[in-house]
């Protein structure tokens, strides 16, 4: 195996941005490239990417870090990718162009289709077979959604001209130059289409949504060599490409959450929510999923997982939407410049709720402004709502009989702001620990990259490159802790209020 180059290049192909990363043999963060790409929301619930342009902005940015480092290509061990989950998109594998935008995570075109599942009692057989509950978050219901409204796309499927993925599949598949097709277990299992238990995809949920096998990605563990890129993408030289992981997945391996009951945040525009659970998929807690944490050696590693829809993308909101603020580095002292929220509570239900209410009706709102209210109230609300949210899936997952939470570590841009990550420590009465490095999802897959080439010999090399930035210790009285909590439960619950 290869041990004597320098580096490994990172993709993090995530919801607002495609981040190209270079660290060395010591997981430092040499120099990073970030291009952001257009989101489209062409109507009420949808929310699409372009792919084409998300691969464009993959090969521009590793030029980037190339060219401004100035290192040589041929001392690059391997090339990592790591993305949003989710996401789906279909592509003519003839044009290697996607026959339409991709439907990104939080895109609720799939409702219908997962109502109607739910009404024909599908809801026990694909958890039982996916882990997953029926929504419309997952992949397969936006699917089947193209499947079924773009016109002559089920005929190209016929005719197997038509290829389905999640991101990580589209660029491996552009990058190796229309070679290889495939994926990881981490973003199969995100689908609602895979067996988590068979480790395969399921004929009867592929059919059930009106897709054909010719169409997926082969599924692989995280630590293979998956191909090579075209050579004419970096001056000629071909990298391996390794270390495919979903983001949320790569921040747990990046973590090192190896060991069962450690749990780890990722902050971004949502949060995923992970806690290992070991080598058996059990049946979570209710309102939790179960998934595939990581695969390496063979091995598969279990997780429960809570994912939240708006999390830090509710502080873009107050910047960009409502113009509140001018950007988010200033939420930290605007929150201070207040005691309390003075009963403000902020439930960002935008596009519904995710785990552990999973109901796609709700809508946000802010509960308890009196004529005394300021913006720092509201802008607190906004902060304190993530740390509720993260403590409704953590006090789930305390709950297991099957394994104890032992230590929450955080990662993700939000984790900057200390105000956050004290309020977060209080509220799940646990300490909260946060890492060095911010961008802890491309290093996972940097760490599963190397594990692949030789770059690291073993877990024990990459653990003892863990290096924690600070740990915040809970310091709120339980009495305070149960007032603000419950004032929490009571405003999603008038979120959820239906008029009939």
């Amino acid at each position: 195996m290869e041990t004597r180059k320098k580096y490994i290049l990172a993709i993090d192909q995530s919801t607002s941005a495609t981040k190209v990363m270079l660290f060395n043999k010591k997981a430092e963060l040499i120099h990073r490239s970030s291009l952001p790409h257009r989101q489209y929301y062409p109507q009420n619930g949808f929310v699409e990417h372009d792919g084409l342009e998300i691969y464009d902005n993959t090969v521009k940015g590793m030029g980037q870090v190339v060219s401004e480092t100035g290192i040589q290509v041929s001392n690059i061990a391997s090339l990592a990718i790591t993305n949003q989950r989710e996401t789906a998109i279909i592509w003519d594998k003839n044009t290697n162009e996607p026959v339409c935008k991709a439907a990104v995570w939080q895109c609720q075109r799939g409702a219908k289709f997962c109502n109607d599942l739910k009404g024909k009692d599908w809801t026990q057989k694909i958890k039982e077979k996916t882990g997953l509950l029926i929504d419309p978050y997952f992949s397969a219901s936006k699917l089947q959604w193209m499947m079924t409204n773009i016109e002559g796309l089920k005929q190209k499927a016929e005719n197997k001209e038509i290829l389905l993925g999640t991101m990580d599949s589209w660029l491996l598949w552009k990058l190796t130059g229309g070679k290889v097709h495939a994926t990881d277990y981490s973003n199969a299992c995100r689908t609602m289409l895979f067996n988590i238990h068979k480790l395969e995809w399921d004929m009867e949920l592929v059919e059930l949504c009106e897709l054909k096998i010719s169409m997926f990605p082969e599924v692989k563990y995280s630590d293979e060599i998956f191909g090579y890129t075209n050579p004419e993408l970096l001056d000629g030289t071909s990298l391996p490409i390794s270390g495919l992981i979903g983001d949320s997945h790569g921040a747990l391996f990046g973590q090192q959450c190896y060991s069962p009951g450690i749990a780890k945040v990722t902050y971004g525009t949502g949060s995923s929510v992970m806690m290992n659970i070991g080598n058996l998929p059990v049946d979570p807690p209710e309102g939790l999923v179960t998934s595939i944490g990581f695969s390496k050696g063979k091995k598969i590693d279990y997780v429960f997982e809570g994912n939240i829809h708006f999390t830090g993308d509710t502080i873009n909101w107050l910047v960009n939407d409502l113009q509140l603020i001018n950007n988010a580095s200033e939420t930290e002292a605007i929150a201070c410049a207040v005691d309390d929220t003075d009963g403000v509570y902020l439930v960002p239900a935008f596009v519904g709720l995710g785990a552990p209410y999973w109901d796609n009706d709700a809508r946000a709102a802010i509960i308890g402004l009196s004529r005394d209210s300021l913006k720092a109230h509201v802008v607190r609300a906004a902060l304190e709502s993530i740390a509720y949210q993260v403590k409704d899936l953590v006090d789930l997952m305390g709950s297991s009989d099957m394994v104890q939470l032992t230590d929450l570590r955080v990662d993700g841009g939000p984790t900057r702001n200390d105000f956050l990550m004290q309020f977060q420590a209080d509220m799940i009465k646990s300490k909260v620990n946060r890492a060095n490095i911010e961008e802890i999802s491309a290093l996972g897959a940097a760490f599963l990259a190397g594990l692949a080439v030789g770059f690291w010999k073993d877990l024990q090399e990459i653990a003892s490159l863990r290096k924690a930035n600070r740990i915040f210790i809970p310091q709120m009285s339980d009495e305070k802790r149960d007032e603000l909590y419950k004032g929490w439960k009571f405003a999603v619950a008038r979120t959820r209020l239906k008029i009939q």
